[in-house]
């Protein structure tokens, strides 16, 4: 079966940035996008959790898009834009999608 080359970008950003980052990435172009919540986790502040929270002001949620290569810096500029002033990781892997119509 025939795959096709694609970028797998993860950012990981406080809960209530959400909305301002999807609509970045939106402006840029990008089609389509997964958010999915983060239970959990540790890095430079130490450990946190979810766990007890009742609002979503603490946490924090992984937005994950595949894109073709020759979007990525429209991505990332937009991404940088939202997650420079703001807790937030991203990162950027190679991929293969089978339909690369659909991104």
């Amino acid at each position: 079966m025939e795959t096709h080359q694609a970028k797998r970008v993860e950012i990981t950003i406080e809960a209530v940035m959400e909305n301002r980052l999807t609509k970045a990435l939106l402006d840029a172009g990008v089609t389509g996008f997964t958010i999915l919540p983060v239970l959990g986790g540790s890095g430079r502040s130490g450990h946190w959790s979810r766990e007890g929270q009742v609002t979503r002001a603490g946490g924090m949620v992984s937005v994950i898009c595949i894109i073709r290569p020759d979007r990525l810096d429209s991505l990332l500029e937009a991404a940088f834009s939202v997650v420079d002033r703001h807790i937030g990781v991203v990162s950027v892997v190679d991929c293969e999608v089978l339909r690369a119509e659909r991104f």
